[in-house]
């Protein structure tokens, strides 16, 4: 039977600064589901839906996107991550996260080792990102024209080329993956006002230190994403030791969305293999 989304609300944990939102369904070992920047948990609807039946789905939002609250004070990501983890009492867990996602599963690794059975990462390497191809830097540059220019239509237009990669076009993308990625990336930069201060503070060392992580760990990437995405989770793998990485077709920045049968696969194929 296929699991009914809208019977598992959004539920919050609270924290020293506010409030952080997820959504849980399932029982058994913990999977965790991190989200790509600007985007929320929704971005994970078909994973949530495949693997309640067998683990304990738990997709976040991260702090300043979705329904959690924005940051007031100086905070990490990652520690987030470990004060949702225990709050809720699901360690040690599988961490699987999709570009912003993935950076921060990979800081968990490297900040709180105890909380994390195996991570998966999705077109990144580490919080730390390397960005040098001209595609890449041509969408955000568009991005940050329209953020400048006050026009917020012009930002989720370039926003959503991430979904086709450098290899295609929009119109190429499935039309509903491309309406959800606009309406939850509209949806947190509304969270947010023009020239608030930025409160993140981000882990450092990350590329030196990731070969001392000594968790199973794979790349599951889509095949179409750019060059620096598929660079950097590559050289992730290179690193970690035992570390592989496979390949999603017909998919770019978003594999889980757009492929979601073969993301899947591979991933179950993964947690199939964990001790």
């Amino acid at each position: 039977m296929s699991l009914d989304l809208a019977s598992t609300p959004v539920r919050s944990l609270r924290t020293a600064d506010g409030c952080l939102a997820y959504r849980e369904a399932g029982s058994g070992t913990p999977l965790v589901l991190l989200h790509g920047g600007f985007t929320d948990h929704r971005m994970w609807e078909e994973q949530i839906r495949a693997f309640a039946p067998s683990h304990r789905v738990i997709a976040w939002d991260a702090r300043g996107h979705g329904a959690s609250d924005n940051a007031t004070a100086p905070f990490r990501q990652v520690d987030d991550l470990a004060a949702l983890l225990r709050g809720l009492d699901a360690t040690p867990a599988v961490l699987v996260g999709l570009c912003m996602g993935g950076g921060i599963a990979v800081d968990c690794a490297l900040e709180y080792p105890e909380l994390v059975r195996a991570v998966v990462v999705s077109g990144v390497g580490t919080s730390e990102p390397v960005f040098e191809d001209p595609w890449v830097l041509e969408v955000a540059g568009a991005q940050q024209a329209a953020l400048a220019a006050g026009d917020l239509p012009g930002w989720a237009d370039a926003y959503v080329r991430w979904a086709a990669g450098p290899h295609r076009d929009v119109a190429d993308v499935d039309p509903q993956v491309v309406r959800l990625l606009r309406e939850t990336g509209l949806g947190t930069l509304s969270k947010h006002a023009p020239g608030e201060p930025d409160h993140h503070v981000p882990v450092t060392r990350t590329w030196e230190r990731v070969p001392g992580i000594d968790v199973p760990l794979i790349a599951v990437n889509g095949a179409l994403d750019s060059a620096d995405h598929l660079a950097m989770a590559a050289r992730l793998t290179e690193l970690v030791p035992g570390a592989r990485t496979v390949t999603v077709p017909d998919a770019a920045h978003y594999p889980n969305m757009e492929n979601p049968e073969r993301f899947n696969a591979e991933l179950a194929g993964f947690l199939r293999t964990l001790p």
